[in-house]
């Protein structure tokens, strides 16, 4: 009967003695490619690094398989999975990341929804006339549409002077300005709560999409009484292609995740949900940018562009520039969210 093999002894002083200039070696390598990129590395390193790489493996099987102390183990594990990352990894910095987000991974994200923002957008439009028509045939409607302090004076008992008034700013370019701030945190309070609360079978996300939208038909309905139709239309177009843009947008990646819970198919449903829920959280991530802009537009139109015609001109150039940037082609490549 045989006695099982005992365990190599390895004298760790002379083993580390004889390794430990190139585990340096690797040690610097990697921590210059962590701290400043690939760029960093002479032709001389590049050279070296797989082979310091390999040697360093092979000292860590003796230490696994020996009678070496455990902190060396664990160095040389650390050092290993440290190299092995900057090998076979994909190393990007976040400027890379960022450009590689605007080039494909959003307008990507973007086009696999297409579909929830057609529903999205139908339902906004649907909304916005039933709201113009509500107030329109009787503009007690508006108090029950529009939450109470966002109109600001802006509602069917204000004269037509008024109303002009808060178009083009005048003497009351600080109440304006509250205004304006206050539907701007209105409209990103919508198309936040609308992908958040996705995961709630859709329902609260399609009620907010409809919510807005009753409101947008509300508010223009009360100018167009006055005869500021256009005007307001104009005054809303500038910053409004971007901002209601971005609500249908949110919608819609709310949509795409209520409906992966709802009807998962053959995959688990948690599982499917989280997997839809990243490539939605790319399309949101946009929409926050574009909330911004429209924030940015909307600043501009108040305060300098007073021509209804420009205003129109900027809002349409906006629209034609998102659809453009979103649903140009991109190649055959399938949407990959890191």
């Amino acid at each position: 009967m045989s006695l099982p093999a005992e365990p190599v002894l390895v004298n760790a002083s002379r083993f580390r003695a004889t390794h430990e200039l190139n585990w340096k070696q690797l040690d610097g390598i990697v921590s210059r490619i962590e701290r400043r990129g690939i760029g960093a590395l002479t032709e001389d390193d590049l050279l070296m690094l797989p082979l310091l790489y390999r040697s360093a493996l092979s000292a860590l099987s003796v230490a696994r398989e020996t009678s070496l102390d455990r902190a060396l183990a664990t160095y040389l594990e650390a050092l290993c999975t440290r190299a092995y990352f900057q090998i076979y990894g994909v190393p990007t910095s976040f400027w890379t990341q960022l450009r590689a987000f605007f080039a494909r991974g959003w307008p990507l994200a973007v086009q696999a929804l297409w579909r929830e923002t057609l529903v999205s957008f139908l339902l906004t439009v649907i909304a916005a006339l039933t709201g113009y028509l509500l107030v329109r045939h009787d503009p007690s409607f508006f108090y029950a549409i529009m939450p109470d302090g966002l109109a600001g004076g802006r509602d069917p008992s204000a004269s037509a002077a008024a109303l002009r008034e808060t178009l083009y700013g005048g003497a009351d370019k600080d109440g304006l300005a509250v205004f304006a701030t206050a539907l701007f945190t209105h409209n990103a309070q919508i198309a936040i709560f609308a992908f958040a609360l996705g995961f709630a079978f859709a329902i609260p996300t399609a009620m907010l999409v409809l919510y807005n939208g009753l409101m947008l038909g509300a508010f223009l309905a009360v100018f167009a009484a006055r005869g500021l139709g256009f005007e307001a239309g104009g005054w809303l177009f500038i910053h409004g292609t971007t901002e209601i843009f971005s609500i249908i947008l949110s919608g819609a990646a709310g949509f795409r995740i209520g409906t992966a819970i709802a009807f998962p198919g053959r995959a688990a449903r948690t599982d499917f949900a989280f997997s839809v829920g990243r490539q939605a959280s790319v399309a949101m991530a946009g929409a926050v940018v574009m909330l911004i802009l429209a924030g940015l537009l909307e600043g501009i139109g108040r305060q300098t562009v007073q021509s209804d015609g420009l205003r129109y001109l900027i809002g349409a150039t906006m629209l034609v520039g998102w659809l453009a940037y979103f649903y140009l082609p991109r190649g055959k490549h399938a949407l990959a969210i890191p």
